[in-house]
């Protein structure tokens, strides 16, 4: 193609500066600039990633069989599971003792 740095920089909008730094690995494109290196280098995406032609998808993790999602779970449950995660045990088991005497109270 014998486009240099400066070449392509230009065409897609960015710093040869920036466009070396991408070249040599030290940073990754946005998702825009990677289309926009796809365009001007006329290469598939899946070679600019190096995932070559035949990538297929790693399966997705699985996480604990707690933390799946119940059918009955509404957006306020998850919320609420997601912020009890990033407690202490200390705080968790207070959380645990304000939910029992709210259950209580209700009785």
């Amino acid at each position: 193609m014998g486009l240099t740095q400066a070449d392509v920089a230009e065409r897609i909008g960015m710093a040869s500066e920036v466009y070396g730094r991408l070249e040599r690995g030290h940073m990754l494109p946005s998702v825009q600039n990677l289309r926009r290196l796809c365009t001007v280098l006329n290469v598939p995406p899946h070679e600019l990633l190096g995932l070559g032609e035949g990538f297929t998808a790693p399966p997705p993790v699985k996480e604990k069989a707690a933390a799946k999602h119940r059918e009955d779970d509404t957006p306020e449950m998850r919320r609420l599971m997601r912020n009890l995660r990033k407690l202490t045990a200390v705080q968790l088991k207070l959380m645990n003792l304000v939910a029992s005497a709210m259950q209580h109270k209700k009785k």
